[in-house]
């Protein structure tokens, strides 16, 4: 069975707790999970979900790593084509000791600060898309251990 994993972090404080932002996120990646576990049986694709607590020294060097997911090995905005940016997160301020400008993501125009499930979707086809071509590839004809046929051409047009 192939597996498709999603990955996400935020930081999470000495309680467990993390930002709204984040705590919505959560949310949405969760619905976005169940979604794409159950379409994925009929393809024989495992999905997989790991979350991680980022502590506060590590968003301290580098906020933007707060709120990430990553599908299939890539970041999401990769998958969606989309820009990474930053706004103001009140939460966070609060247990970073200062201001702070959390992540967002820009996909066709539209700002997100809470990453919501349909685009976690979305990249989660395309991921089980790249995924299913890379296997037909390699066991067709056509794939890196195609043999020749007997006039040294491609066994596939």
């Amino acid at each position: 069975m192939k597996a498709l994993k999603i990955e996400w972090q935020r930081l999470v404080d000495e309680k467990g707790q993390t930002c709204q932002r984040c705590g919505s996120t959560e949310k949405e990646v969760q619905k976005a999970f169940q979604n794409l576990k159950q379409s994925f049986v009929p393809l024989g694709i495992k999905v997989i979900l790991e979350e991680k607590a980022l502590d506060a020294a590590t968003c301290a060097k580098d906020i933007s790593q707060s709120n990430r997911i990553w599908v299939g090995g890539r970041p999401l905005e990769e998958w969606l084509n989309a820009q990474v940016g930053q706004s103001p997160c009140g939460t966070c301020c609060a247990e970073l000791g200062s201001n702070v400008e959390c992540r967002t993501v820009e996909v066709e125009g539209e700002v997100y600060e809470t990453i919501p499930a349909d685009l976690i979707v979305r990249a989660g086809l395309l991921a089980a898309a790249e995924l299913t071509k890379k296997e037909a590839l390699s066991s067709s004809c056509c794939g890196p251990k195609a043999e020749k046929s007997s006039k040294e051409k491609p066994c596939c047009p």
